[in-house]
């Protein structure tokens, strides 16, 4: 996966990931499904941001709150009024954090920021933690569906397996399936090849086992597992989804529930953006209004702005 950071960052980040003796996060299709969770969780909260966090700026805004879970905002004398990841060191009266320390390789030296008096933290969630965890998680086991996916397809190919007796009777059933393969209408070959290839203890030139396909074919079933647990994460992330085997037999009640359960961790995170945003509004007198795509206490699911006054 990308990440918009250097060398030593990288070695951080990768390090924080737990070991897994089936070796399912290490493969192209972890990956793949760990970027498309994440821009899956990045469509969930909206920001106004300044002009000149938009672009690229604005990407790794996002990157950083939610790989991390928190970052610092401040302002600095040569890049205005900013944000970057830091590390927390000290406590204050309440075990809060209470000093953000941010290195970058664009500055000379590691700055050292009083919390809510030099900078202030935005988080994501309560307990400073990002959600890859999440994000990880259903990304494994998509990952491992995938492959199993992908076994069951391969298998579906297998509806008959030939066994020749020599190897003359190897090549001539190979031919066969060559021409057939090639979509040829029918296959003729020449009678004497299978008459000298007969014995008088068996009269078959070759033997064969045929599959019922049908009754080993997974895929559809597979397929609508992986519906379920994309479902599920959107249900984690604040996404309301109607389950898979219940599409037609979904009563208001059962909606109404499912919305709920869908949106108990978006509100966690918008509360906890929203108190933060306030801190920052006022400390520097910007206007950095988070805001969820699917807000259960908005009927419009437009979500509310941050007042100074509130």
């Amino acid at each position: 996966m990308y990440l918009p950071l250097n060398y030593e960052q990288l070695n951080i980040s990768n390090s924080t990931h737990s070991p897994t003796t089936t070796k399912g996060r290490n493969n192209r299709s972890f990956t793949y499904w760990q970027r498309s969770l994440f821009h899956r969780a990045c469509s969930i909260v909206k920001f106004d941001f300044p002009d000149d966090w938009e672009g690229t700026t604005r990407d790794f805004f996002y990157w950083c709150l939610f790989r991390y879970g928190y970052i610092a905002v401040f302002k600095h004398p040569d890049y205005g009024f900013t944000f970057q990841p830091c590390t927390l060191n000290g406590y204050n009266w309440y075990y809060q954090p209470a000093k953000a320390i941010i290195t970058n390789p664009a500055i000379n030296k590691s700055l050292e920021l009083d919390i809510n008096n030099d900078c202030a933290l935005l988080k994501l969630t309560p307990d400073f933690i990002g959600i890859f965890d999440c994000i990880d998680y259903y990304a494994e086991k998509l990952a491992n569906l995938d492959n199993a996916i992908n076994m069951s397809i391969i298998n579906g190919k297998f509806s008959m397996i030939f066994g020749a007796k020599n190897k003359a009777g190897a090549q001539l059933i190979k031919k066969i399936l060559d021409r057939i393969n090639q979509g040829e209408p029918a296959v003729v070959y020449d009678d004497t090849i299978t008459q000298n290839l007969k014995n008088k203890d068996d009269p078959q030139p070759w033997s064969y086992w045929e599959r019922d396909v049908k009754k080993t074919y997974l895929t559809t079933e597979q397929l609508q597992d992986m519906i379920t647990i994309l479902n599920q994460f959107d249900n984690e992330i604040g996404i309301p989804t109607v389950p898979y085997q219940k599409k037609e037999r979904m009563v208001t009640s059962e909606a109404d529930s499912k919305i709920i359960d869908a949106t108990a961790r978006s509100v966690v995170w918008r509360d906890c953006l929203v108190s933060c945003c306030k801190v920052i509004n006022k400390m520097f007198g910007v206007n950095l209004n988070p805001t969820l795509r699917y807000d259960p206490d908005k009927e419009d699911n437009t979500s509310q702005e941050v007042s100074d006054n509130e």
